[in-house]
């Protein structure tokens, strides 16, 4: 069994908020002075793969990301997980790709790597938040697609899915190959990579797939949705720092400060 898992890098969402700019000409976060990771919601997808891999005999996982020679990280990090093969995808011209044109370049990709019996994806990433590129893989690839999934058990034709629902969970078949969109549960929480195996990624190959290697179609290659304009909204916090020695001078300070503003 091929298990594709599709990574993505993402600007760590634990930055602190003053080092969080949005570039004026590009509406795209300023990545130069922050730390890129792999997405979190990825990187469940990854942990369940392996799961999955380790329970069949003869399985593979290979780690797929579409992205420039920075992403390698979450690559190698993937492969520090004990993926068995590490792919990325990139073209020079794929700066401004929106989900339905990344669903289609990640969809011909697997089909270039011999297709797949399994794809899991997070269900959405923590930048654009959009969730369509797993959709948009299904539709290419012309499988089912089921979202909100949050663990997997592989039968002999078919593959049962925990899936999130309103007030609970159900459990649904699908037959293979198929698409899964991963959500965080107590099942899939990421493992620790072991030294061994961190040391081992810093010099497997990664495969690249260039524009050339791949059955792409041009048009649907540009993006369908432009972004106008990302900004963040600035507010004014006003600080007062209140005098006193201890705490009593405090308390007396900020309750009649309080009382002043109606508060209390």
């Amino acid at each position: 069994m091929h298990i594709v898992v599709c990574l993505k890098q993402v600007i760590d969402p634990e930055i602190t908020p003053r080092y969080f700019k949005i570039d004026a000409d590009t509406n795209r976060p300023e990545t130069s002075d922050t730390d890129l990771v792999l997405d979190s919601f990825a990187e469940n997808a990854l942990e369940l793969a392996i799961q999955i891999r380790d329970k069949i005999p003869g399985a593979t996982v290979t780690a797929l990301c579409l992205g420039d020679e920075e992403s390698e990280d979450v690559l190698r990090r993937a492969l520090a997980f004990t993926a068995n093969a590490a792919v990325r995808v990139w073209d020079s011209e794929w700066e401004n790709l929106d989900g339905q044109a990344v669903g289609h370049i990640l969809a011909q990709s697997i089909k270039t790597l011999g297709g797949a019996q399994l794809v899991l994806t997070g269900y959405q990433a923590s930048d654009i938040e959009e969730g369509l590129v797993g959709p948009v893989m299904a539709e290419e690839l012309g499988i089912p697609c089921l979202t909100l999934v949050s663990d997997l058990e592989v039968e002999e034709d078919n593959v049962k899915a925990t899936i999130e629902v309103e007030g609970g969970y159900a459990v649904v078949s699908v037959p293979s190959p198929s698409i899964f969109t991963i959500i965080s549960s107590e099942t899939n929480v990421p493992r620790l990579p072991k030294v061994k195996d961190v040391r081992l990624a810093r010099s497997k190959q990664i495969t690249l797939l260039e524009s050339e290697e791949l059955n792409l179609d041009s048009e649907r290659c540009q993006p369908g949705v432009k972004l106008e304009r990302a900004y963040v909204v600035n507010r004014e916090v006003a600080c007062e720092v209140l005098p006193g020695n201890d705490g009593g001078d405090f308390a007396g300070e900020l309750a009649e400060r309080l009382l002043a503003l109606k508060i209390l």
